[in-house]
């Protein structure tokens, strides 16, 4: 790693701000369902406050509350989730600006700071420069340790790096690692894409069809690659304006010898929420749509993995978030976690969830805290929230 982490720096005596991706999921009333953002930055804030850091200072944002103050994203569920996954007592400010809360930082007799929910502000979106002022002038020393965000050029995961010595947490550090395997991989390589749009993955398809030795596409994004080869894919969800481009896809991979497996099967249905008809078919028919890869596709795809040395996971096979429809993305994930002696890398997103869902995800090399993020690390852009912190 070229990049300072909080290995490389003195805490000593220190306040330190550290941005953390503590953007987690609630339920309808407002409880915490899935804590595993805040577990993973639990590394770094030990770290530092074992180094001697005077205080630790957090901040995140929560949601999308788009510049407005909204009570129901605030963040006091997480202070008190915090407090109980560390073991001491977090001190959650009611703002993450102003002399309330530069006073309350040196008041409180807690080690930790939680600071309000960022987004409550529009100059963190914005990236101003004012505001990542303000933030900086809490603390003596920066710490992004929030990959979930560092593809955003906003005021606290990137133009904050430029008022304060700089450097990166274990979470980013493990992340960039991991996910430069699937960068540069150990072979044979297979990339296993899902999900919905084709126009949401071409960018790591451009990037990896040099390096993987084949794609395994599922999803809907598969019923778009079809219908370029002229296959009838009744009424499945469909990106009509990138049918070029997916045929043009395949037709590049034909060049470059990559190997590109399309489901050869399909579980249908007339009504996602409400089927009078559901089967497994290999011809779509009309009024159909496709809502999973049917058994053959499921061991088609497994057979395709067997020899892979390295895999990368983006995207779910079906809409797994139904139970009716999740086989696919579910037999894919349970073959995952069995193979011996291989990188199995997830790159975030909906993908991260169904690993999660399935129990699988603690069992699998690397499952990455950031969607948006890992794929823009995938196609092979300079994250700036990585790219501000200095040299070794």
């Amino acid at each position: 790693m070229s990049k300072v982490t909080i290995r490389d720096v003195d805490f000593s005596g220190k306040k330190v701000i550290i941005r953390v991706d503590f953007n987690v999921p609630l339920d309808k009333d407002g409880n915490i369902s899935d804590d595993a953002r805040i577990r993973a930055a639990l590394p770094t804030i030990k770290y530092v406050l074992e180094k001697g850091a005077s205080k630790v200072i957090l901040m995140s944002h929560l949601g999308r509350p788009k510049g407005k103050v909204l009570d129901s994203l605030r963040m006091n569920p997480l202070a008190r989730r915090l407090s109980s996954l560390i073991g001491e007592g977090v001190e959650k400010v009611d703002d993450c600006v102003g002399q309330e809360v530069k006073a309350k930082i040196k008041s409180t007799d807690k080690r930790i700071v939680l600071l309000e929910n960022l987004r409550f502000h529009p100059q963190e979106e914005a990236g101003d420069e004012g505001f990542s002022k303000e933030l900086a002038s809490l603390a003596d020393m920066y710490v992004n340790d929030a990959f979930g965000t560092a593809h955003r050029a906003h005021a606290s995961t990137t133009i904050i790096a430029k008022s304060l010595p700089s450097s990166i947490g274990f979470l980013m550090e493990k992340e960039v690692k991991a996910l430069s395997f699937a960068v540069s991989p150990e072979k044979p390589y297979v990339v296993i894409l899902g999900g919905a749009k084709v126009s949401d993955k071409i960018g790591v398809i451009s990037n990896l069809m040099r390096k993987a030795d084949k794609f395994i596409i599922g999803g809907a994004m598969a019923y778009t690659f079809l219908k370029s080869q002229g296959i009838d894919v009744g009424a499945s969800r469909v990106e009509d304006d990138k049918l070029d481009l997916a045929k043009k896809i395949l037709d590049d991979a034909g060049c470059k010898g990559v190997k590109i497996c399309l489901p050869i099967d399909h579980l249908v249905v007339d009504n996602i929420d409400n089927p009078g008809i559901k089967a497994i078919v290999e011809t779509i028919g009309q009024g159909l749509m496709g809502v999973d890869v049917g058994t053959k596709s499921i061991q088609f795809f497994k057979d395709e993995l067997k020899d892979a040395k390295t895999v990368l996971w983006n995207g779910p096979l079906g809409i797994f978030e139904k139970e009716a429809y999740a086989r696919g993305t579910k037999e894919i994930a349970f073959y995952l976690a069995a193979l011996v002696g291989v990188n199995v890398i997830v790159g975030g997103g909906d993908s991260a969830s169904a690993a999660k869902k399935f129990g699988i995800a603690d069992k699998l090399t690397h499952v990455s805290t950031g969607g948006g993020a890992s794929l823009e690390f995938l196609e092979g852009k300079e994250l700036p929230g990585i790219a501000v912190i200095p040299d070794k």
